[in-house]
């Protein structure tokens, strides 16, 4: 009996360690409250027809996890996007993304009856040149919207963005 309470105070000292460790590993994320989102990037190697001639569609799209802030997720994935960022081995397994772009900025979103407004600033008109590159841009951005199921389409102001 007189062991008992060494044992309680070893166990209690247990118990305690694996409340400081949880604490420690998963309490940050918890306070910040962020979440995993997923970013489209483009593979062109995914989006080829049988001849190796790239299709400039869709199916080239491929997501890339990232962790933001769940305060307000839709725009965050939105800037975290237009900012680039894809890591050395992402990009050696073959995803591109021209992001970022020179003075493209989101400016203001809007969601209303599932209809996404990206107000963007692109005053050096990089959004454009080729339809097949503006095609992709557009994909890429719609892409990562759509992952929210308050979002069904996406459309961008001004209405000069994204041309060929």
């Amino acid at each position: 009996m007189k062991s008992l309470p060494k044992l309680l105070i070893i166990f209690a000292t247990a118990v305690l360690a694996l409340i400081s460790w949880y604490a420690m590993r998963y309490l940050p994320s918890l306070l910040q409250n962020e979440r995993s989102v997923l970013l489209y990037y483009y593979d062109p190697s995914k989006d080829a027809d049988a001849a190796g001639n790239i299709l400039c569609s869709r199916k080239g799209l491929v997501p890339v996890i990232r962790r933001i802030a769940n305060a307000n997720p839709v725009e965050d994935s939105i800037r975290l996007l237009l900012r680039g960022g894809l890591s050395e081995a992402e990009q050696a397994t073959g995803i591109t993304s021209e992001y970022p772009l020179p003075g493209v900025a989101l400016v203001t979103s809007d969601l209303k009856n599932g209809i996404l407004t990206l107000t963007l600033d692109d005053p050096l008109m990089k959004t454009s040149g080729g339809s097949c590159r503006a095609g992709i841009l557009w994909f890429e951005i719609e892409a990562t919207a759509k992952q929210f199921s308050e979002v069904q389409r996406v459309q961008f102001l001004p209405e000069n963005l994204f041309q060929p």
